[in-house]
């Protein structure tokens, strides 16, 4: 059957195929990640797989609601980590596992952990035969979204055909099935239960079986669904954001509602409807200006509260869950301050909520506080079979795998960087092969030397993200200085390239800060470049209730070395205190590390007022 064809298509999109060869923090992070978790995790782990296993068998497994995720999240994120790295071993794990996985799913295309009567019921039954409510179709939309992605590049046949007895499996059960009363919405648990409508798109794309389309069509029509007596049983994302309700004030506002809505923007991709763009765009705009916070973390106690100050649990998958609608608005609409929110939140929460060890990742990470492994904040999730097992641990990577789908993206016509850092980036463009290598220690550092080099003489675009920050940025190409280069958007270059090209952009490092408000009144946050300056008591001799004010047009700030043993910090600066005293700065991701206390919000003298948050004004940014 061949591949469906979309209507539209994306401004900008990911490059099927690049050769990574990144270097510098992000790398021993991908490193350690590769060998300390995916690798082992299996083995360690074996209830991953066996919950399928043994899901007729008697006595039941006590498992969470959500057991079925583990699988499909453990295989998303060794895909797009091999698709940095093309580590063998990876690459071999990940064949293994789901070599077997596919074998666990039964004749009918069930491939879920729960008893035969109450298959994607949204009801299940716990060691002691009580009946709970259950995410199974949440389990299967993260088991399809990883075996389309390996399908994808491996060409995995048998992968792809597990994939598609799922959807059939879900048509079979719900497709037209509303007037008896068997609608996926009546399952429950609507934020987790209605997203394979985004798989199901990706299925269809991949196909072109109809079937799931009108599936993935008739879920988006249940967002809207009520109870009898009036009440929203789903989110209503469609006529919300038509309407303009934030997403903090719509009946589903927890993070799993994000995957949901990823699938309303399929659809617009596959059938051209403008409402579920504009309802798309609405609510990821939305999110910033009320809910992300200065960590680039999204959510308080896992849902949107329309307060980025809110204290709650800053959990893993939240910010997860976020980078990815946010690939997607990248996607739709080519907007520089989309990748510049991608990179704050990768720099800051995504490389902070890992371990540097690559061992462990957290379920919360705060903008005051400390790191705690997942294992620590959600040990209940911890199951025989499953020591390491809980919904962030087998999804934490993929913040650093989704560094494939934007770090370099393509037009037509050209490339576009969005991702600054050393290393090597390597793909085609109009059959000739191009090498961006750039030369830099960004983001400690602003310059970045990048040497484009093309097999032969060719003629292409290079879109070079200008960060909203970055307000006097300046761009030479061979030497000769580029004009028009403007913060918040894209320099394109168009020119004929040649072996030795050398683009050098060097980005305006002066601190920025983001006034406080509500839980944060009175405090400010610091940046540097994309980087969230902390205050850690590791570096100070001060405690957190003693660190001396700041002042914001007298910051001094200065590079330092560090004196402490334990993972090294990517950003060191001492900043000068009002009294005197000098405070070590680290950046927010190595803040932490070694179990001590860290603040963000610092107490800041002339830093001005807070301004309301605009589109073009993103961060609240002050200088």
């Amino acid at each position: 059957m061949p591949k469906a064809k979309q209507t539209l298509k994306p401004v900008y999109d990911r490059v099927p195929h690049v050769e990574f060869d990144l270097q510098g923090p992000v790398a021993d992070y991908l490193s350690a990640v590769t060998q300390q978790w995916l690798l082992p995790a299996p083995e360690a782990n074996p209830a991953m797989l066996d919950i399928f296993r043994d899901r007729d068998r008697l006595p039941r497994r006590d498992k969470v609601a959500w057991a079925g995720e583990f699988a499909g999240k453990y295989v998303t994120c060794c895909v797009q980590i091999l698709r940095l790295t093309a580590d063998d071993s990876l690459r071999q794990r990940t064949a293994s596992f789901v070599s077997e996985l596919v074998t666990l799913q039964d004749d009918d295309g069930y491939l879920g952990p729960w008893e035969r009567d109450n298959r994607l019921t949204g009801r299940g039954r716990n060691v002691r035969g009580k009946p709970g409510g259950t995410w199974d179709a949440w389990g299967h939309y993260h088991i399809m979204l990883g075996l389309l992605l390996w399908h994808e590049d491996s060409g995995d046949k048998a992968a792809l055909r597990c994939a598609r007895k799922i959807g059939d499996l879900l048509c079979s059960k719900f497709l037209g099935q509303k007037r008896r009363g068997k609608r996926l919405v009546d399952t429950g648990s609507t934020e987790m239960n209605l997203a394979p409508i985004h798989s199901l798109c990706l299925l269809y794309r991949e196909t072109g079986k109809t079937a799931y389309l009108e599936l993935a069509r008739q879920i988006q029509d249940e967002f809207a669904a009520c109870a009898p007596d009036g009440a929203p049983l789903a989110g209503d994302y469609l006529q919300g954001g038509l309407k303009g309700v934030p997403f903090f004030e719509g009946p589903k506002p927890r993070w799993e509602s994000l995957h949901p809505i990823q699938g309303m923007l399929e659809l617009h991709w596959l059938d051209g409807d403008t409402a579920g763009r504009k309802a798309f765009e609405h609510l990821w705009w939305s999110i910033v200006e009320t809910d992300r916070h200065n960590n680039g973390g999204f959510t308080s106690a896992e849902k949107a509260q329309g307060n980025p100050y809110h204290q709650g649990a800053i959990e893993t998958c939240c910010t997860i869950a976020w980078a990815a609608m946010s690939i997607d608005m990248l996607r739709l609409t080519g907007s520089s301050l989309v990748a510049d929110e991608l990179e704050l939140s990768t720099v800051n929460s995504g490389i902070g909520l890992h371990s540097a060890s690559g061992r462990w990742v957290t379920y919360n990470t705060p903008m005051d506080g400390v790191r705690k492994a997942s294992a620590h904040d959600i040990v209940f999730q911890s199951r025989e079979g499953g020591p390491e097992l809980n919904c962030c641990s087998v999804n934490g990577p993929r913040i650093l795998g989704m560094l494939s789908d934007w770090g370099l993206m393509q037009e037509e016509g050209g490339l576009v960087l969005n991702w600054y850092g050393p290393g090597t980036m390597k793909t085609q463009v109009d059959g000739t092969s191009v090498a961006l290598v750039q030369e830099t220690a960004y983001p400690a550092e602003g310059t970045v030397r990048l040497r484009v080099q093309p097999e032969r003489v060719c003629e292409f675009s290079l879109a070079l993200r200008i960060p909203y920050w970055s307000e006097r940025t300046r761009v030479f190409v061979n030497g000769n200085k580029i004009g028009g280069v403007d913060a918040g958007s894209y320099l394109t270059l168009q020119r004929r390239w040649r072996k030795g090209d050398i683009v050098e952009i060097r980005f305006d490092m002066r601190p920025h800060w983001w006034v406080g408000e509500q839980e944060s009144k009175g405090l400010v946050s610091l940046y540097r470049g994309p980087v969230l300056l902390t205050y850690d008591r590791r570096y100070n001799d001060m405690d957190p209730e003693d660190v001396p004010a700041l002042d914001a047009t007298d910051l001094r700030l200065r590079s330092a070395k560090q004196e402490r043993f334990g993972a090294p910090a990517m950003v060191m600066l001492t900043a000068q205190g009002t009294d005197g005293r000098k405070v070590r700065l680290c950046d927010f991701a190595s803040a932490g590390e070694g179990g001590s206390p860290y603040r963000t919000w610092l107490t800041v003298r002339k830093a001005g007022r807070a301004r309301a948050f605009r589109r073009d004004n993103p961060l609240r940014s002050h200088r």
